[in-house]
């Protein structure tokens, strides 16, 4: 898998491309996590990590970004993805995807081409079967890919203290539930496309 994140859309993209903005911002917290920018707050939360550390955001995503700087109350995914500022990212996003072609804007539908991005990545990346060996970059394009699976597969503790999956991550199947066919792949995502 190493190496595969580098072509092709980012990580928030393809995973918007699978399951809509909830599985972005899914993500993006992810990535945050990878970086120690993020930690599981009060059960089912996500709370920023010690302030203090320095840490450097120049190479954050823009939904990176948004996401951190929206973490000023600890928040779960459901919470998350509805704040002002995540939900101006997201909208970006789409339109970055629209853009390259990737995305009908109304009603939102992956293209022809994000199908053919989507089979070619999953070709290219299939599902890990643990972390052993991923790079950082692996492991966010896993997680863009496969939604809850690579969750539970790679990252089990934080995913479970973070509220990623279940009630307030609601669960997701990934592309089984629309395939590559022609599905939109944003079935249930009612109210996570208008911002």
């Amino acid at each position: 898998m190493s190496g595969s994140a580098a072509v092709g859309p980012g990580p928030s993209t393809v995973a918007l491309l699978r399951g809509g903005p909830r599985a972005a911002v899914k993500v993006a917290v992810v990535a945050l996590h990878l970086r120690g920018a993020v930690v599981p707050g009060r059960p089912g939360t996500i709370r920023t990590s010690d302030p203090s550390s320095g840490m450097s955001f120049a190479s954050a995503s823009a939904l990176e970004r948004a996401v951190r700087g929206s973490l000023y109350l600890p928040a779960g995914i459901r919470e998350l993805t509805d704040r002002p500022r995540v939900r101006r990212a997201l909208a970006e996003l789409r339109g970055e995807a629209a853009a390259a072609g990737l995305l009908r804007r109304l009603p939102p539908h992956r293209t022809r081409a994000a199908r053919r991005v989507m089979r070619e990545l999953r070709d290219t990346a299939p599902l890990p079967a643990g972390p052993e060996g991923l790079s950082p970059a692996d492991v966010l394009l896993a997680v863009a890919l496969y939604g809850d699976t690579a969750l539970t597969a790679l990252l089990p503790a934080f995913t479970e203290a973070a509220g990623l999956k279940g009630r307030g991550g609601r669960e997701e199947d990934g592309l089984s539930r629309s395939g590559d066919t022609g599905g939109d792949g944003f079935t249930g995502c009612a109210g996570g496309w208008g911002a």
